[in-house]
């Protein structure tokens, strides 16, 4: 007898069919921009994997207003449009970034056109002067480089549906906060919510009491999977075009990188991966796919070939 389990598990072509006849919303020229560095991303995939999502999701998105109506009503309250928030997690080089943004293609454009926000939480890294006074700067990505506190007031006020909620800038060229840049989220329809720990549970406190964690605000979460030694592969070859794209401006902080040989460059990656990626993938970021609502895990080459997505 096999083994209860409250995931069902379908395949790319069962999950395609899914979609039931949606037309995709996207073309080709949109496919191309949306691809991340390196990463496989095509029609097809977005036809048979992420227009199905989007089906899905239409209909938590209705679901979860009619429940926070009858909510609403049992309180004698006035119902308020709260926002359908949506975490994406995964490891560093898997494609969580474009899972979140190919969704926001999609869900704008459904019927009525509801307002999308994408957000990750990058941009609740403590800044690098604050990091190495902790002495954590070797492990940003960890959830101990996260300033928790502001993270969890900025989901509550949107949640809450709070009008401009700000939310601090990263930037992948300077590794660092951007001090003069914020993001402002005023009420969206959907918040998408990308980022390495976005499901991790809440951390007890020192008198053994546990709080709310960023996952309690999520409608739907997502957690984009793949082999660890390939994800590994992707990290190192998106370092090696970064060596020569990004990293080759004298304003990048890995400008140091680029002058790096071929075996040189692949070292260092490798190292990267080994000494701090790897170690919070294992730790921190993959103990959370369990408590993701689908589980989306590619093959290779990149590709979505097989969903999990939780009944219970």
């Amino acid at each position: 007898m096999p083994a209860s389990t409250p995931f069902v598990e379908l395949g790319r072509e069962a999950w395609a069919r899914l979609a039931d006849q949606l037309e995709q919303p996207l073309n080709a020229a949109d496919v191309e921009r949306l691809a991340g560095l390196g990463e496989r991303l095509d029609l097809d995939e977005v036809a048979e994997v992420y227009l199905p999502l989007s089906r899905l999701l239409s209909l938590y998105v209705e679901g979860t207003g009619q429940l926070h109506a009858a909510t609403s009503t049992f309180l004698g309250e006035t119902t308020r449009r709260t926002p359908f928030v949506i975490g994406v997690a995964g490891s560093v080089a898997v494609g969580k970034s474009t899972t979140a943004s190919v969704l926001e293609e999609h869900l704008r454009r459904w019927p009525g056109m509801p307002k999308v926000d994408l957000v990750t939480t990058d941009g609740f890294l403590f800044p690098n002067e604050e990091l190495i006074r902790r002495n954590i700067l070797d492990r940003k990505g960890f959830p101990e480089s996260y300033d928790q506190r502001s993270l969890l007031r900025f989901i509550t006020a949107v949640k809450s549906g709070v009008p401009e909620v700000v939310a601090p800038k990263y930037s992948h060229l300077t590794y660092d906060i951007l001090k003069d840049e914020r993001l402002v989220v005023d009420r969206p329809d959907v918040l998408i919510v990308e980022g390495l720990n976005v499901l991790a549970p809440a951390t007890p406190r020192a008198d053994g009491t546990v709080g709310l964690s960023l996952s309690d605000f999520f409608d739907f979460s997502i957690y984009v999977d793949a082999r660890t030694k390939d994800i590994a592969k992707w990290y190192v070859q998106r370092f090696m075009r970064l060596r020569s794209g990004a990293f080759a401006d004298p304003a990048s902080y890995f400008h140091r990188y680029a002058s790096l040989s071929d075996q040189g460059a692949e070292d260092t990656a490798a190292d990267i991966w080994n000494r701090i990626n790897l170690p919070n993938l294992r730790e921190n970021v993959r103990p959370t796919r369990g408590r993701a609502r689908l589980v989306l895990t590619k093959d290779a080459d990149h590709s979505v070939n097989r969903m999990l997505l939780r009944k219970l």
